[in-house]
């Protein structure tokens, strides 16, 4: 992390996050020979070629790692493996690397196991709009295929143009999508995993129903890599919606926020796919850092961005009209507008730039919550009065029809001082009102020491026990997710 990066030599301590490099072995020459067999011209080594692996997409944490390994088959994955299992050697999966808690870099000199190249799709079925394809296929490209077919990807995300669907499935990536089509652990049928030792899990079905035993794909789907190396997935596409209509309103307090939403949801029903909100800050970022302009005229303290997806254009936008005139006859909604073709709905969408944005701004502390829908902009308010000056902006957005807040905290440069004043108490807050520390983005590097906030002791022990079950050496994503056993 920055903290630690002017440390001289092997780094055996994390000052920062105060954690102390396990026993594992160091690679050296022989490990790098070992791994070239196997993978002939697929091992990185040099310190300019390994450094982008090392290094987070928020730039705020970074490992040591001296290879990086780049498989193309689950076999290859699983003759790495079984080698560092056998030479004690710890692994860092990494997919696009596109994660916000530390999760997908090495904390100290793990090797690192990309995907980048495990990017081919195996099977699409037309009728039940099954898809196969290995862990390394990036999500943009898979929605693009299926869309050629007639269907398009259950999750929708800002970093969809790099992130894998492996990584989407071993962080239970959650995304614009979610409130229409659910999370991940409802729609991906299946899994193909590499264990800590090598052995190859072939839970790979493309069944809707299997009630044969325990469903083992869900203890993958969100463990971030620290129970096995996903190397392929079965998901269930839904059909290309032929409607869409896209409306971006403006809204004078959270209240009518949260008004609008009922509303909408009691109008729209069937066939309403996100509802987004962002606070007026958020649109002030990206104006100023993005030079994107509000697609409404008038500044409101709220917007709002609401989806529909349907298969008769005529009904839904009659149901959308219905809705905007009732919104906006009520007091609920003061300006908006909507767009239907495909330019002006990505347009509307500068909601997925907002994270952009923001790395403009500064140094950011990113907070990832699920909360009691009208609770959901109180921690944003409660954060500011706390912060202060202290701060440079404190914001407020996310997918409000599912109860995920976005907060984010930026300031010139990183600060201790500011750190403290953040954490623990934006857990503590979550915790009082029976939320989630993390709704979608997972606990990786830095949030692992804060599980308790969500999760009873008991659980916690009991993930510690699978994981030392699954992983008895824990050398798979080492220093993430779960604290240290006692």
């Amino acid at each position: 992390c920055r903290a630690c990066a002017g440390q001289a030599g092997p780094l055996r301590t994390c000052e920062r996050y105060r954690v102390r490099r396990r026993p594992f072995g160091i690679p050296g020459a022989e490990d790098e020979a070992f791994l070239q067999r196997v993978m002939p011209g697929r091992v990185l080594s040099g310190e300019e070629e390994v450094k982008p692996f090392n290094v987070d997409w928020l730039k705020s944490v970074r490992g040591c790692s001296q290879l990086v390994v780049k498989p193309q088959t689950t076999a290859e994955v699983s003759q790495v493996l079984r080698y560092c299992h056998e030479r004690n050697l710890a692994v860092t999966p990494q997919g696009g690397n596109t994660g916000l808690v530390g999760g997908s870099v090495p904390v100290f000199d793990e090797i690192i196991l990309s995907t980048a190249l495990m990017n081919r799709i195996i099977s699409f079925d037309k009728v039940s709009g099954i898809l196969v394809c290995q862990a390394g296929c990036v999500l943009e490209r898979l929605n693009e295929y299926v869309e050629e077919q007639g269907f398009i990807m259950p999750l929708d995300l800002g970093a969809k143009g790099s992130c894998h669907i492996g990584g989407n499935v071993a962080t239970n990536a959650g995304g614009l999508r979610l409130l229409r089509y659910g999370s991940l652990r409802g729609t991906v049928l299946g899994l193909e995993v590499v264990l800590a030792d090598g052995s190859v899990l072939d839970c790979l079905a493309s069944l809707r129903k299997d009630n044969t035993g325990y469903d083992l794909k869900q203890l993958f789907i969100g463990s971030e890599g620290t129970l096995g190396v996903i190397t392929a997935v079965s998901i269930l596409c839904p059909q290309k919606p032929k409607a869409v209509n896209v409306a971006f309103l403006g809204c004078q307090s959270f209240t009518k926020v949260l008004e609008t939403f009922t509303t909408c949801r009691a109008m729209l029903g069937e066939i309403l796919s996100a509802y987004e909100f962002m606070d007026e800050k958020c649109m002030e970022l990206v104006e100023r850092h993005l030079k994107l302009s509000s697609p409404v005229t008038g500044s409101s303290p709220f917007y709002v961005l609401i989806e529909t997806s349907g298969s008769n254009s005529t009904h839904d936008e009659e149901k959308l009209n219905n809705f905007l005139e009732q919104a906006t006859a009520s007091g609920l909604v003061t300006n908006g507008t909507v767009a239907t073709d495909d330019k002006k709905i990505k347009a509307s969408h500068l909601r997925e730039r907002i994270t952009e944005a923001l790395t403009h701004d500064g140094y950011v502390y990113k907070y990832d919550i699920s909360l009691p829908v009208g609770k959901l902009y109180d921690l944003v308010t409660d954060m500011r009065a706390r912060l202060g000056q202290s701060a440079k902006n404190v914001v407020g957005y996310g997918h409000l029809g599912d109860g995920n807040l976005h907060l984010n905290i930026t300031a010139d440069s990183y600060s201790q001082s500011l750190l403290e004043a953040i954490e623990p108490f934006v857990y503590e807050w979550t915790a009082r009102c029976s939320g989630s520390i993390s709704a979608e983005h997972g606990l990786g590097f830095k949030k692992r020491h804060f599980i308790q906030y969500s999760k009873p002791s008991e659980a916690v022990a009991l993930m510690q026990r699978f994981k030392a079950m699954l992983d008895p050496k824990g050398i798979l994503n080492p220093y993430k997710t779960l604290p240290e056993s006692s």
